[in-house]
């Protein structure tokens, strides 16, 4: 709602960049909110000894990965997102635009408020960091 109301002068080209613009932020907000509080509910999960889990909760789906498999899928994860996090700021946000969103190069470039050219090198330095740290997970 806030896109409308602030953007509804902008013509519409400009509106899906500003949308992940707007997205990239509250995602931004959320996460550090859901850090502190994930934080104080494990503090507090820990010290109530009432809960108790639904026995059939915990069975395992038969139609799930195998262990070994979930095992390498977390540590690909796991590095992936450590990874992520070694980047430079607007290296991982070029990635996560292109890659993860699908954004053009020109609709990236206009979320990130920075030329094509600095699009492509960001996301190209961010591709080639991640390729040597990831080397076995990286494709």
């Amino acid at each position: 709602m806030q896109l409308v109301r602030r953007y509804a002068d902008k013509p519409a080209e400009q509106w899906q960049p500003l949308f992940y613009r707007v997205l990239t932020n509250r995602v931004r907000d959320v996460q550090r909110r859901s850090t502190v509080r994930n934080r104080f509910l494990s503090w507090l999960q820990q010290n109530d000894d009432d809960s108790r889990e639904e026995p059939m909760a915990a069975l395992a789906d038969p139609a799930s990965r195998r262990p070994e498999e979930e095992v390498a899928l977390d540590r690909a994860m796991d590095a992936l997102d450590a990874a992520i996090m070694t980047l430079a700021p607007r290296q991982a946000e070029a990635l996560l635009l292109r890659m993860v969103e699908g954004l053009s190069v020109a609709a990236t470039a206009a979320a990130m408020g920075c030329s094509q050219g600095s699009v492509k090198t960001h996301y190209s330095r961010a591709v080639h960091a991640l390729r040597e740290q990831l080397g076995e997970h990286w494709p």
